[in-house]
């Protein structure tokens, strides 16, 4: 009989790539974000709801073991997140987008 048993963490990858705990929304990159500014465990754990305390322990104790994995999950996902930004504002350029809610907001009449 073994005094400990060897768990697997609790992520699953989704259809579209992003790894999130399981049974959750909250993304793999959401742990690992608050956990390098700082956050502890219980803190995360409070900070979203859906993730038991057990699991935040999980995710950290995979982080530590897989760091540069991880690492390259990051990095690949905030690269993936600035394609969809530069996209968005392709289609939706941020210049002067004061000035045209401003407009829009004014030539709708009183609210």
């Amino acid at each position: 009989m073994q005094a400990f048993e060897a768990k697997t963490p609790p992520l699953t990858a989704g259809p579209d790539g992003v790894v999130r705990v399981t049974g959750t929304r909250v993304s793999l990159e959401t742990i690992v974000t608050s956990f390098d500014a700082g956050a502890t465990p219980e803190e995360i754990a409070q900070q979203y709801a859906s993730v038991d305390l057990a699991s935040v322990y999980g995710v950290i104790s995979y982080v530590l073991d897989h760091r540069r994995e991880v690492d390259e999950y990051m990095t690949r996902r905030r690269e993936a997140a600035v394609k969809v930004r530069d996209k968005i504002e392709a289609s939706y350029p941020p210049a002067g987008i004061r000035a045209r809610l401003l407009a829009r907001r004014f030539s709708s009449g009183p609210v």
